[in-house]
């Protein structure tokens, strides 16, 4: 909006610029159903161009003098105030109106803009229509569907999403709870003090030290006899009972 107004313009004018595109897309379709043409376009061709196509862009420009129709057609396809452009488009509708003196070779001038902006596969359906009242202009009206995103755009979408979560991270991250930094520092501590913590059985395993003769030759034996008649503080003394079987205390 601010390409196509002038700094000192108010800010009603302004607006009235921007609904003035909506208003012309209506009439342009409105004009093609109800204003008969040479060549003449009807509500078949506009449902044909315009049901279930996704994305359509609908502009009217007028221009006169010696490359009117070259300028009238640039302006319906190339406002700044539409959203999409006519790059990609699939099915184009185009009508042509002007005075007595509007030519052939004019309306295939726009017809040739219009395809070199589209696909190359694109579906042009022409009209023309004559009106005494517009002297020199000309005035060119054109639905474009099937409109296909841009490809280029969608790296820049993704980066924008990358960007917020990486921003909403930075901002998040950098507050961290006193309790956070203690339950840190306790499990480092509890891991330094376990014994076992850089132990890994699968790969330290277990090995065993078998004892050394050395270890069992200096070991005190005492000597020991099963059928020795040995005296215990609990025994009472003159029964018949082996005395292994009785419970002894050194």
């Amino acid at each position: 909006l601010l390409e196509i107004v002038d700094k000192k313009t108010p800010m009603l004018e302004a607006f009235h610029a921007a609904d003035n595109v909506l208003r012309q897309g209506v009439q342009g379709i409105s004009d093609l159903i109800t204003s008969p043409g040479y060549v003449n376009l009807d509500f078949a061709d506009v449902k044909t161009v315009m049901a279930n196509q996704g994305s359509a862009l609908m502009g009217i420009g007028s221009a006169t003098g010696e490359n009117r129709t070259v300028e009238a057609t640039k302006k319906a396809i190339s406002s700044p105030l539409l959203e999409v452009n006519i790059s990609g488009a699939k099915q184009v509708l185009l009508n042509i109106t002007g005075g007595p003196d509007l030519s052939l070779f004019e309306a295939q001038d726009a017809s040739q803009i219009v395809a070199d902006s589209a696909k190359d596969d694109v579906n042009i359906i022409f009209g023309t229509s004559i009106n005494e009242e517009l002297g020199d202009e000309v005035v060119v009206t054109v639905i474009a569907t099937g409109i296909e995103e841009d490809p280029r755009q969608e790296p820049s979408r993704r980066n924008v999403a990358k960007n917020r979560t990486t921003d909403q991270d930075n901002q998040g991250g950098g507050y961290r709870p006193a309790y956070a930094d203690s339950d840190a520092n306790e499990n480092r501590q509890a891991k330094s003090d376990d014994p076992f913590g850089n132990w890994d059985l699968r790969r330290e395993p277990s090995k065993r030290q078998a004892p050394s003769g050395d270890d069992m030759s200096n070991a005190k034996k005492k000597d020991f006899d099963i059928f020795e008649n040995q005296t215990n503080a609990d025994d009472a003394g003159g029964d018949d009972q082996p005395p292994f079987f009785k419970r002894r205390r050194q």
